[in-house]
């Protein structure tokens, strides 16, 4: 395995990796100095010949963010993942640590129980959202706004090992797939991510922002059969004072 990669599981029809925070996905923007995911993967494919390898993206993260990405490694198995995720049957959890800058805020996560997960209740969050355009910060828009866009997220506050003063461990179900939802909503809410300036955080955290993509469940696209990816935590979370229970955590409630 090429050390550059992080590699959760691997088959014929499909690659699933750990993408590190602050790597590109893919994209010819990426500084002349660095790889994207994408290039790490085409060299890992076909060390011989890079660009003779197949790399079907049926989902991105941000260059932030850490967890779960699914590649593609022939035509009919990205087709078929791809459509997946167009509709909205690919089940994703987002691990965040927000930081509440107003007493609403704070109220929203005040609840969170001291042990039984099962009797914090959930959340949803539900906006209208401009894409990031040319300043790449998303915004809230109003319904029927040309170019808005519809975000959905379950979300969950839940009880951390260890955190940084101040903080909360929110656990989140994306229903919808808009660039920089999660961020945007949290921003909304009066609790960015921590680490991520461009919506209002003031703590740094390096190397990106403490949101991280914990699992994601599709089907197989040729077996057909249940696959559930779980990405751990990048050891930056711990050296940064965060640590969060393992058990059972990659699955909702809907899911038990």
């Amino acid at each position: 395995m090429s050390p550059a990669l992080d590699v959760l599981y691997e088959d014929e029809h499909c690659l699933a990796l750990l993408k590190p925070a602050g790597q590109f996905t893919q994209g010819s923007w990426a500084p002349p100095d660095e790889q994207t995911l994408e290039q790490a993967v085409r060299d890992y494919l076909a060390p011989a010949d890079p660009t003779s390898a197949y790399v079907g993206i049926v989902h991105r993260l941000d260059r932030a963010v850490s967890g779960v990405l699914l590649w593609a490694k022939n035509s009919r198995s990205a087709r078929r993942l791809s459509r997946q995720f167009e509709r909205r049957s690919v089940r994703k959890e987002y691990w965040g640590i927000v930081e509440p800058t107003n007493a609403a805020a704070l109220a929203a996560i005040a609840a969170a129980p001291d042990s039984d997960h099962e009797s914090q209740a959930e959340q949803t969050w539900t906006d209208w959202l401009t894409s990031p355009g040319n300043a790449g910060v998303a915004s809230a828009a109003n319904e029927g706004e040309p170019g808005a866009r519809l975000g959905v997220t379950r979300i969950r506050p839940d009880v951390a090992i260890r955190l940084p003063r101040g903080c909360a461990w929110l656990r989140l179900w994306p229903q919808t797939g808009q660039t920089h939802q999660l961020r945007v909503q949290s921003a909304l809410r009066g609790m960015p991510i921590l680490g991520d300036a461009a919506y209002g955080a003031s703590r740094p955290f390096a190397p990106g922002i403490a949101l991280h993509a914990r699992s994601l469940e599709v089907r197989h696209p040729v077996l057909q059969t249940p696959l559930e990816l779980v990405a751990p935590l990048p050891l930056a979370w711990a050296e940064q004072g965060i640590s969060l229970p393992e058990n059972g955590a990659s699955r909702d409630r809907e899911s038990r």
